[in-house]
């Protein structure tokens, strides 16, 4: 099924979801271990990619929220108050780091003066004037700061659902993976 229903997530919202884990995954990684390339043109297409990746988690995330709010989502599996209102603060969470980390990214690579291209494509505006070293080393922190938070969140995100399948052995992640009955 395409769409939502009141039960599960639709193939859209599921191919949304693991497509944006799976470039996480990989700009984490490069993330972590680009900073320690030794300057050469390698490494300056390595940040390139990085910077389209990220971009490209940006424009997902804003897809995936127009589409919850076109197709909607799934009714709540049952659970105490404290565990629905956990689920729907890290949800909001991780939408909101999935869209200011490539933010944080796009000031940063705005702040240190350099232009920006989606995959070498399409050039994108800066976000101010030009270089500004106090605005680049806020971005900075932003950005590695927000990595931070966003694994823990993705933690206990995928914690959460390992636990209702395993331990409260529900439907929580069968609705995500499409193995329903």
């Amino acid at each position: 099924m395409i769409s939502n229903s009141s039960t599960h997530w639709g193939s859209i919202s599921r191919g949304l979801h693991w497509l944006t884990l799976i470039l996480i995954l990989g700009l984490a990684t490069v993330g972590l271990l680009m900073t320690e390339l030794p300057n050469s043109p390698f490494k300056i297409q390595v940040y390139a990619l990085h910077k389209s990746f990220g971009l490209t988690v940006l424009a997902l995330t804003l897809l995936r929220l127009l589409w919850r709010w076109l197709a909607g989502s799934p009714e709540a599996i049952s659970g105490t108050r404290l565990e629905q209102w956990t689920a729907k603060a890290v949800h909001v969470l991780l939408y909101i780091l999935l869209i200011t980390l490539p933010l944080s990214g796009w000031l940063y690579n705005s702040a240190s003066g350099f232009p920006l291209k989606w995959f070498n494509l399409i050039s994108l505006p800066r976000l101010l004037g030009g270089y500004n070293p106090q605005v680049k080393q806020l971005a900075h922190e932003w950005h590695e700061n927000g990595f931070y938070m966003l694994a823990v969140l993705l933690s206990l995100h995928a914690g959460a659902a390992l636990y209702h399948h395993y331990v409260k052995k529900d439907d929580t992640l069968k609705r995500m993976t499409g193995k329903m009955p």
